[in-house]
C-alpha cells in the first residue's frame, strides 16, 4: 500500500482547471490495478491527464490507515493527440482506449468532479443509474424489493409492477438507496 504522498496526482499538469488542458481527451481502460501505475507512466511522457482518486480509511489489527483509491476504477482520463495515444499505448497498462465523441460535454462532467475533489468534498463511488432501469433496495424498510426507477423532478420513484395484471404501483424512494440489477 502506497502512502498518500507516493501517489499520482489526480490532475497533471496542475493547470487548475480540466478546460485549460488542449487535445482531444480519451478514456483508458486500464488492466486490473493498473490507474496509478499508468499515471506515473503518462507524468514522464508529458501527456496530461485526470486520475480521480478517493480517500479510504481502513483499519488492520487496530491500526488506521488512510489509502487513496481510484473513484472510477479501472479508468484514467488522458488528453492529447494520436502520436500521445500511441505513446500511452506503449504503456502496456491500457486494455482499451475508449474515444470521446462528445469532448464539450465530456469536460463538463468530469470538470466538475475534479471541482468537487478540490473543494474536499467526500465522493464515493455509485452505480449509474438512469430512468426506466431495474433496481433493486439495498437497505432500509423496502430492502430487496425490486423495480423500474422512475425520476420525476426532484422526486425518484421505484415502479413496482404486477406484469399479470399490467399494474404497478409507485413508491418514493432515496437514490442512495438503489442499486441496478444487471
Amino acid at each position: 500500500m502506497l502512502k498518500i504522498s507516493e501517489n499520482p496526482p489526480i490532475l497533471h499538469p496542475d493547470y487548475g482547471s480540466i478546460a485549460d488542458i488542449t487535445g482531444t481527451w480519451r478514456v483508458a481502460h486500464t488492466k486490473a490495478r493498473n490507474e496509478k501505475a499508468l499515471a506515473w507512466n503518462l507524468i514522464q511522457f508529458d501527456i496530461p491527464f485526470f486520475l480521480p482518486l478517493r480517500e479510504k480509511l481502513s483499519v488492520r489489527k487496530g491500526r488506521k490507515f488512510k489509502s487513496l483509491l481510484p473513484l472510477f476504477s479501472g479508468y484514467v482520463f488522458f488528453s492529447g493527440d494520436q502520436d500521445t495515444r500511441y505513446q500511452a499505448l506503449t504503456t502496456n497498462r491500457i486494455a482499451q482506449v475508449i474515444e470521446v465523441i462528445n469532448q464539450d460535454a465530456f469536460i463538463k462532467e468530469i470538470s466538475q468532479i475534479h471541482q468537487a475533489l478540490a473543494r474536499g468534498a467526500p465522493l464515493d463511488p455509485h452505480p449509474y443509474l438512469k430512468k426506466g432501469d431495474r433496481c433493486r433496495v439495498i437497505s432500509g424498510p423496502l430492502i430487496g424489493m425490486e423495480g423500474i426507477l422512475l425520476a420525476k423532478k426532484k422526486l425518484t420513484k421505484l415502479i413496482l409492477q404486477i406484469d399479470i395484471l399490467g399494474q404497478a404501483a409507485a413508491v418514493e424512494i432515496h437514490p442512495d438507496l438503489l442499486e441496478p440489477i444487471p
